[in-house]
């Protein structure tokens, strides 16, 4: 998934948007001046950067010019000003958000930013992805057993499985992503390409269950609802193969 760095200097600020991101399926980096983000900057990779105007060591003016045409940057500042915004995203910022600002809307506004990445960084999708017995089958979209039907649920009854496009699209995100919590916003921007405009979330709850009773027996629930959060799979990390 996407990488994040925050570079802020208030703590409260920086822990509370890098606990909300990764609960929403981001990786997030923290640094806590001008000087470590730029640190930070060359050490790894980001796919979108927080940026606090008000740093010690760095400013946040300088580090723009720094990031300016190498990765996006959502600019979090207590100025509101016209002027202060138009000098900012004309010096290379991709938005700009005012303090205090909304989690759900900046959240928003980083799937905006990381649309143009390739693919949500998931591996192509000419491909099979292996779990356990399982092997998920992106052309024919259906889930058989490699080698016996022994750890399989009773609902498969031995035959391989068919889903609807959504339904796979879905399993492949939950099983690709094991160590991650899907949330529903997230499922909604990968599944249906929307960011709930034109789909509510009760969608993704509704696909959910028509997976639950696809998959799913009592002795062997696949997909963990995590209450406030969203969903994850039972599981440990999966093998992609061409």
């Amino acid at each position: 998934m996407a990488k994040i760095l925050i570079i802020e200097d208030d703590t409260n600020i920086n822990n509370m948007v890098s606990e909300y991101l990764s609960a929403n399926g981001y990786t997030c980096t923290q640094a806590f001046s001008g000087s470590e983000g730029s640190l930070r900057f060359s050490m790894e990779e980001f796919d979108l950067i927080l940026l606090d105007l008000m740093l010690p060591g760095m400013t946040g003016e300088e580090l723009i010019r720094m990031f300016a045409g190498k990765v996006p940057v959502i600019v979090l500042s207590a100025k509101n000003e016209l002027d202060s915004k138009v000098e900012l995203l004309t010096a290379g910022a991709n938005d700009y958000i005012c303090k205090p600002f909304d989690l759900k809307e900046l959240l928003v506004r980083i799937q905006v930013q990381l649309r143009s990445l390739p693919a949500s960084k998931l591996p192509d999708v000419q491909t099979e992805l292996h779990y356990k017995v399982w092997i998920l089958d992106s052309e024919t979209r259906k889930m058989t057993a490699k080698i016996d039907f022994d750890t399989m649920p009773a609902s498969l009854g031995g035959e391989p499985l068919t889903m609807t496009p959504t339904e796979f699209k879905i399993l492949r995100l939950l099983i690709a992503n094991t160590e991650r919590v899907m949330t529903k916003t997230l499922l909604l921007e990968k599944v249906w390409d929307s960011t709930g405009n034109f789909v509510d979330e009760h969608a993704v709850a509704v696909n959910i269950n028509r997976l639950r009773k696809k998959i799913e027996s009592e002795e062997h629930p696949y997909i963990k609802t995590l209450y406030g959060m969203g969903y994850q799979w039972k599981g440990k990390k999966t093998e992609w193969k061409n």
